[in-house]
């Protein structure tokens, strides 16, 4: 259970709050490139994180996300002629380029000298996997892209796509950090057992949890061969990236990104390491209606949504499944949209033993959100590779130190995705940046386990 108080900071993303400014220091999702089909095509209207902008491609297929409001006498860009390496307002024709300066102002006879005064806000946009990234946080601490391991791989490789949910971004991302509800609400009747629920799923030993300087690490021991155990770890990372495997090759990645503190983003990226997505895998992404949900057309809101609950089907939650909905991902959704409302009161909730991924990761980007407004900024963003960890699967040895076990599990994969990683990787032009005390501890601790 949070106070209201902590409900408060760890739902509020506007500009000026707390968790909203150290969201601001990591690059976040904002839209997919096809939003944006080619140069000096239609401009999009953007809301994120409270903010409302404007976003266009120019004649160079330059991606600009500008403030929505001309800086003249606040007219909506969205009406804005996109041409000639720039959004022109209809108003009174002033001209921004995708950096937000100002390139022409026609109106007026000290035109040409005073442009070079007017400035809007512009924020730096980074295409990759099909996906528009965003930095909206103190210019001279832009860090490096992150280092999600689909960042550099070729387009048959990934894909992306995102929907709208309404409710607050943390309601959303609990459930990829709720380990026991997929004995429930996405289990079918054939094969669910009632009463083997929870404690079979770790035969019985709780899972361990460390924090670190990128999340929140879930690991679960299980007895394997003579001597051996079998250990599993999972990665919840800041801001809100949740990894999971996709099936035998494909892997996941889902994020969410505030539109404001009652709506948000849902990004789901699959991906395959070593070769193209195949056909089936493909068509069942785009037209299963499983993993992604059918959207109204011309919308990114679901087709089932909160105004015909979620078209929950009670003969199918009779004979077939537990949750009588159709869709993985709107099951999610039907029981995260509200929950007393688009922002949770979980002053009025009672938490068990399982929720402690969700208790942890709540604690971990709260602390973050407190130490950025003491002036300790996030060092996460400046180790790429700590934020694309992938989930661990390992055995050792059952008298073997099992936080040493995984530091040097940690260490081996950081190390083979620095190597997949380009050296044009820390594009976006970050600045270099002093590095004091704090940022080289946490720089040796970060690969390992910070605190438990």
């Amino acid at each position: 259970m949070l106070t209201r108080e902590e409900n408060d900071l760890l739902t509020r993303t506007g500009p000026g709050t707390a968790m909203g400014e150290l969201f601001r220091h990591f690059w976040q999702p904002v839209m997919l490139s096809d939003e944006l089909p080619g140069p000096d095509c239609t401009p999009v209207r953007l809301r994120i994180m409270s903010e409302d902008l404007i976003a266009f491609r120019d004649s160079d297929g330059l991606i600009g996300v500008v403030d929505a409001y001309c800086p003249h006498r606040n007219a909506p860009l969205y009406f804005g002629r996109n041409e000639e390496r720039g959004l022109r307002c209809v108003y009174h024709g002033w001209k921004f380029d995708v950096h937000g300066n100002c390139v022409d102002l026609p109106n007026c006879w000290e035109g040409e000298t005073f442009k070079q005064k007017v400035q809007i806000l512009a924020y730096p946009t980074v295409e990759r996997a099909g996906i528009v990234w965003m930095y909206m946080g103190p210019k001279d601490r832009q860090p490096p892209l992150p280092g999600y391991p689909f960042m550099e791989l070729p387009d048959e490789n990934v894909y992306g796509n995102k929907f709208e949910t309404a409710c607050n971004y943390f309601q959303s991302l609990e459930g990829d950090l709720d380990p026991s509800h997929n004995a429930f609400l996405h289990s079918n009747l054939a094969t669910r057992k009632p009463g083997t629920i929870v404690p079979a799923m770790w035969n019985g030993d709780p899972p361990l949890f460390f924090d670190t300087d990128y999340g929140v690490q879930m690991v679960t021991v299980r007895p394997d061969e003579p001597g051996k155990v079998a250990v599993s770890a999972g990665h919840y990372t800041m801001t809100t990236a949740a990894s999971v495997r996709g099936g035998t090759v494909v892997r996941q990645m889902n994020f969410r990104t505030p539109i404001d503190d009652a709506n948000s983003l849902f990004f789901r990226i699959r991906y395959n390491l070593t070769g193209a997505l195949d056909e089936r895998e493909l068509w069942e992404a785009k037209h299963g209606e499983y993993l992604y949900p059918p959207l109204i057309p011309g919308t990114f809101r679901s087709v089932a949504n909160k105004s015909n609950d979620y078209l929950i089907d009670r003969v199918q939650q009779r004979f077939f499944n537990f949750s009588g909905i159709k869709s993985f991902i709107i099951q999610d959704v039907a029981v995260t949209d509200d929950q007393r409302g688009p922002i949770a009161d979980r002053t009025r909730e009672r938490l068990v033993s399982v929720d402690e991924y969700i208790i942890r990761a709540r604690r971990r980007l709260m602390r973050a959100a407190r130490e950025l407004q003491e002036g300790r900024p996030p060092v996460a963003p400046f180790h790429p590779e700590s934020l694309g960890l992938l989930p661990l699967r390992f055995t050792m040895d059952a008298s073997g130190d099992i936080e040493t076990a995984l530091r040097e599990q940690v260490e081996e994969q950081m190390e083979q995705a620095r190597q997949r990683r380009p050296s044009s990787a820390t594009d976006a032009a970050a600045p270099a940046r002093p590095v004091g005390d704090r940022d080289r501890l946490a720089e040796a601790k970060l690969i390992g386990i910070a605190g438990a």
